[in-house]
């Protein structure tokens, strides 16, 4: 089995080398540039880091990760949205690309326009936590217990349109309660803050209630995605928990720039499609809790128009904007 905190420190290392290597795939069909669009160590860059040298075998082309963040991944959207179709520029994206789309006020490019759908990797959840003096041991508890305290509880998240912000958001407009919203400068502070009992619950992503699923302080109530994940097999879905129609993962995918040739589109996806089978890139990506799943193109395309739909309705709930 793979050390998990050792993976993960290599992957970051790596990403160091290799981002001072970018310059190089500019002219370089050889190479493929793999965006970023958030900084080394998060989230999506594990994931880049996981699959791309594998990845570059099965294309026969070298994979180089290019980390270009800011802006909430809008500028490296952006970047790969003027790059030439060529196959050679691809997007590393989740559900925060549709989610810039309703969010953002004024963006330099259309996060469904501009873009083809070339592989779907997998997905990620998040979970519901509350502070274990709150009386609730179930969604519906949550909610009724929520409702008879208007006002008077509240709730953490990782910053302002963040998504354990809109995740929370949608919950709460769904359900019909009034909470207050502590924005903090990141997920673990807002888990750190419900531990403590400052905060009475929070939406965050499904590592944190594998990680304290068995923390007397805190209790794992619900999980946002539409089915149980396998790491929390005992915890429900908010839908089944309490709150039908719920829902709040995450897709993760490789986009290109709109224009990308057909045959250029078939061999990422195909490609893709070889590395979900492989044992050593499934072990990587449950270390990094993702539930990996092979998609054609015309179904990832399917999915991705859902799922605009519903990060638009999330974002409306939630009251956020960016100008």
């Amino acid at each position: 089995m793979i050390n998990r905190r050792s993976f993960l420190s290599t992957v970051v290392a790596s990403g160091l080398a290799l981002s001072s290597a970018a310059v190089l795939a500019q002219a370089n069909p050889k190479i493929v540039r793999l965006v970023v669009p958030f900084a080394a160590g998060g989230a999506q860059d594990l994931l880049a880091r996981a699959m791309s040298n594998e990845l570059g075998v099965a294309l026969g082309q070298t994979v180089i990760i290019e980390n270009r963040p800011g802006a909430g991944g809008t500028v490296g959207t952006g970047y790969v949205a003027k790059s030439p179709p060529d196959g050679n520029t691809i997007l590393l994206a989740a559900s925060s690309h549709n989610i810039a789309g309703t969010l953002y006020t004024k963006l330099p490019y259309d996060p469904q326009k501009d873009f083809v759908p070339m592989a779907h990797i997998g997905s990620a959840g998040y979970v519901l936590i509350v502070h274990s003096e709150v009386p609730a041991k179930t969604v519906a508890e949550y909610i009724r217990y929520a409702k008879a305290n208007p006002g008077k509880m509240n709730y953490a998240t990782a910053g302002v349109a963040s998504g354990t912000h809109l995740g929370m958001a949608y919950f709460n407009s769904l359900a019909g309660i009034d909470l207050v919203h502590i924005p903090l400068k990141g997920m673990g502070d807002a888990v750190n803050e419900v531990i403590a009992g400052r905060a009475q619950a929070a939406v965050v992503a499904d590592s944190f209630g594998v990680m304290y699923a068995k923390d007397n302080r805190i209790r794992v109530i619900g999980v946002s995605s539409p089915k149980r994940s396998k790491h929390l097999p005992d915890v429900p879905t908010i839908a089944e928990s309490g709150l039908p129609g719920y829902q709040f993962d995450s897709w993760l995918g490789l986009l290109g720039p709109a224009g990308t040739p057909a045959a250029d589109v078939n061999r990422i996806n195909v490609a893709m499609a070889k590395l979900l089978k492989d044992a050593v890139i499934l072990e990587r990506l449950d270390k990094l809790l993702v539930d990996p799943l092979v998609m054609a193109n015309a179904d990832f395309a399917k999915l991705l128009a859902v799922d605009y739909k519903l990060m638009a309705d999330v974002v409306k709930a939630s009251g956020a904007k960016v100008e």
